[in-house]
């Protein structure tokens, strides 16, 4: 069976605080490593309430801590934000603390809006070095050299295993050309997936990291003992999708019993094209939902999105889909 990881955003919920949004986000990856997940990643988003993960580094760190087999990354690190020493440093720094379970994903997207970028005190331009920035990381990573001037310490030999992440064909490109394991957010992009690892796996060619193409498919996934109830805790999720599009930054919503009441018939459709890959339902529903998708993208491993307001059901769910998996 394809393996499988579990992607979350330390979503802070109504009449929660972020605190309670980290301490549910490390017990929802001890739920994870007992069920069988491979990696449990988080990613960095900045200006934005309902998330509690900008500081990546810091949160894989008291992940890392709280489990014990689970490998544990960024999905992603947006590398234009930082220099890639300090990156380097932070993830090399998790390497020999976590060894073997770090992972370090990366993104060219800024994960927030223009006025943010400003406050991080980076360029816009910033971003058109990517491709130069994942190089550079992985000198860093590597052994040092004799006459090397800048080592990033501790980093230099750890070997941090890099993962690039898209929504586009340009994230496809550079994971191919440089050998690396690429991750496609599917999960919110759902129309460019099969161009992507098309382009991905045409591309590739062979590297120290990896000798064979390694694709992740992101993916919405809610399990629940009933379809009705995993399509009642959907609500949360298709809540949050709406209010993106309506520029709001709120706290993840209780789920609702009428969808419709909340959504207009445009928002509804658009919500329908951003979670159209979502998988939904009991076990048999999303155990034959993976199938179909696995069987589609040849994915090697999903990076599942979970979005459940509750944390108990939450933990539910991915119990359920270790269930549907095994």
């Amino acid at each position: 069976m394809v393996a499988l990881s579990i992607l979350d955003l330390a979503r802070v919920r109504e009449g929660g605080d972020a605190r309670d949004a980290l301490v549910q986000a490390r017990t929802l990856a001890v739920q994870a490593e007992a069920s069988g997940f491979t990696r449990f990643w988080v990613a960095e988003h900045h200006n934005m309430p309902g998330i509690a993960s900008a500081a990546t580094s810091v949160v894989i760190g008291y992940i890392a801590e709280g489990t014990s087999t689970i490998r544990v990354g960024s999905g992603g690190i947006m590398l234009p934000n930082h220099s890639p020493l300090v990156i380097a440093e932070h993830f090399g720094t998790l390497a020999r603390l976590y060894p073997g379970r770090i992972d370090l994903g990366l993104g060219r997207a800024p994960g927030t809006d223009q006025l943010t970028l400003q406050a991080l005190r980076r360029s816009p331009e910033a971003a058109q070095h990517f491709p130069n920035d994942v190089v550079e990381l992985q000198h860093y990573f590597a052994a040092a050299q004799a006459d090397q001037r800048i080592e990033a310490v501790p980093a230099a030999g750890t070997d941090v295993p890099l993962w690039i992440l898209g929504s586009s064909n340009f994230g496809a490109m550079l994971a191919g050309e440089l050998g690396l394991p690429y991750a496609f957010a599917s999960h919110f992009a759902p129309d460019f997936l099969l161009p992507a690892l098309q382009i991905y796996r045409e591309r590739f060619n062979p590297s120290a990291q990896l000798s064979k193409p390694y694709a992740m498919v992101g993916v919405n996934i809610i399990a629940a003992d009933t379809d009705a109830e995993a399509q009642r805790l959907a609500t949360t999720q298709q809540m949050s999708v709406v209010n993106i599009f309506r520029g709001v930054r709120g706290l993840s919503r209780p789920p609702v019993d009428d969808i419709d009441s909340y959504w207009t018939a445009m928002e509804k459709e658009q919500a329908a094209r951003w979670l159209a890959r979502s998988i939904t339902g009991n076990t048999a529903t999303v155990r034959a939902g993976i199938d179909a998708l696995v069987a589609e993208t040849r994915a090697d491993e999903l990076m599942i999105v979970s979005d459940v307001h509750d944390p108990e059901a939450r933990l539910h769910s991915v119990a359920l889909i270790g269930e549907a998996c095994a």
